[in-house]
């Protein structure tokens, strides 16, 4: 009913990047305050903290991105790790390769992944039922420093910018760790922001990771309601024989 539908806007410096429908879920965790605005044009969308971080329409121009360029690079891949993930966008894309064993998904937030399940199921599409996807109510930093070495094919980094809490999943010291539980021909990937909203941050982020594995490089492609527009994808390896081949 159009009486209830409002402008959600993510607001970046001076410019506003918005969606009109109705809330239809406004909850505040011990980590950030969740909503769910239901649209005509872009079905659910989830915002974390004013930020969107997904949506039922335009959530295959991210997790594809992130996903597919990672996973084609192995023959094989067996054993993966998501950091963050809670939509349920990034498992539902592994768990396409018939040939993965385990995926555990760390998440701190549980009420993302609740939220989710209700809300976003065109997004999870019953991957929360699927026997190879263990869920984790963890802090991904925590889970990195404790897993085993030369552990993981791929590592998948689905968090929300780069504050606050999530700050140090984009730190150097994360990314070396993530680079310790990595098999030697495994391969580590992020999202890396936008090279025009945040080409701070973006640039960092590059950096910071080519300083760290032997062998990096950032796809660019669009999710049209994120701010700008553009955003970025990289992934890293110490193997340059496998690694986009």
């Amino acid at each position: 009913m159009e009486e209830n539908l409002i402008w959600i806007d993510e607001i970046h410096k001076n410019s506003r990047y918005g969606l009109k429908g109705e809330i239809i879920v406004k909850k505040n965790t011990s980590f950030q305050e969740i909503i769910i605005l239901k649209t005509k044009d872009y079905g659910n969308a989830l915002m974390l903290d004013g930020c969107w971080m997904t949506s039922d329409k335009e959530e295959k121009y991210y997790h594809e991105c992130l996903v597919h360029p990672a996973l084609i690079s192995l023959e094989k891949p067996e054993n993966i790790l998501i950091i963050g993930g809670g939509d349920g966008g990034t498992a539902r894309e592994c768990l396409k390769y018939k040939s993965i064993k385990k995926l555990d998904l760390v998440e701190i937030d549980k009420e993302v992944i609740n939220i989710s399940k209700e809300y976003l199921q065109d997004i999870g599409q019953g991957v929360w039922y699927d026997k190879r996807l263990k869920v984790n109510i963890n802090d991904g930093v925590d889970w990195v420093k404790k897993a085993n070495d030369n552990y993981y094919d791929v590592i998948l980094i689905d968090s929300s910018d780069p504050y606050n809490y999530s700050s140090e999943l984009f730190s150097f010291q994360f990314y070396n760790e993530c680079k310790r539980i990595l098999k030697k021909e495994g391969v580590f990937a992020t999202q890396s922001e936008s090279p025009e909203s945040f080409k701070k941050i973006h640039l960092n982020i590059l950096k910071t990771i080519k300083n760290c594995f032997q062998i990096s490089s950032t796809m660019y492609s669009f999710v049209p309601f994120y701010p700008s527009g553009i955003w970025s994808w990289t992934f890293a390896s110490e193997n340059k024989n496998q690694f986009l081949e």
